[in-house]
């Protein structure tokens, strides 16, 4: 693996262990036994180094998302699949991760937040059409109003003043929210294909 591969690497798990305020440029260096010049050398601060990671993770994201559209039977399969992708990402993540981005790293903040405003909300906006299409969503939602709400709601895991770490998970509050969003969508046909994903996910 080069250098910068591993440097990305361990940032990034540490980012999600510990949130990105926390973790300095001589942490990093001492947990993959690199000297702090060498990390210097492929990026030239913190600043840049976490646009990388943020960038490595916004492009993962991208990837996996068409994976699993391509991947699903219906609209109600691709937002279980999706659950599967963000309780898998949420289960590892420090819910400060996105403050301390937002307050100490804007550049790369404004690029997440494009990439949820844009591309996700895409992603978002295309189910909810698809479900519409199929009968499996109800036809008397505003679609965009309802796309921006699910885009809203799907950060509110990371707020600590309404959900404190030490009392709530992100992947928890995740799968709570997301299956209460879908349930107000779901028409009465789509239940039984959400009890049925429900069931092979307990399996």
């Amino acid at each position: 693996m080069e250098a910068k591969e591993r440097i990305l690497q361990k940032a990034h798990e540490l980012f999600n262990k510990f949130g990105i305020r926390r973790v300095t440029m001589d942490e990093i260096a001492s947990q993959i036994g690199m000297s702090k010049k060498t990390i210097y050398h492929s990026f030239k601060d913190k600043d840049e180094l976490v646009d990388a990671v943020a960038a490595d993770h916004i492009s993962n994201n991208k990837c996996r998302c068409e994976a699993d559209l391509l991947e699903s039977e219906n609209a109600i399969h691709q937002i279980f699949l999706t659950l599967d992708m963000v309780q898998e990402m949420l289960a590892q993540m420090n819910p400060s991760i996105l403050w301390d981005l937002e307050k100490f790293h804007p550049i790369t903040y404004k690029k997440f937040a494009e990439f949820r405003d844009k591309y996700l909300y895409k992603v978002v906006k295309e189910n909810i059409e698809w479900g519409l299409k199929d009968g499996l969503y109800r036809a008397d939602m505003d679609v965009d109003v309802i796309t921006k709400l699910r885009l809203v709601t799907m950060f509110i895991p990371f707020n600590q003043d309404i959900f404190p770490s030490q009392s709530y998970s992100l992947a928890m509050v995740e799968s709570e929210t997301l299956e209460h969003f879908l349930y107000g969508m779901a028409t009465a046909k789509a239940h039984k294909i959400i009890a049925r994903y429900k069931q092979q996910r307990s399996k």
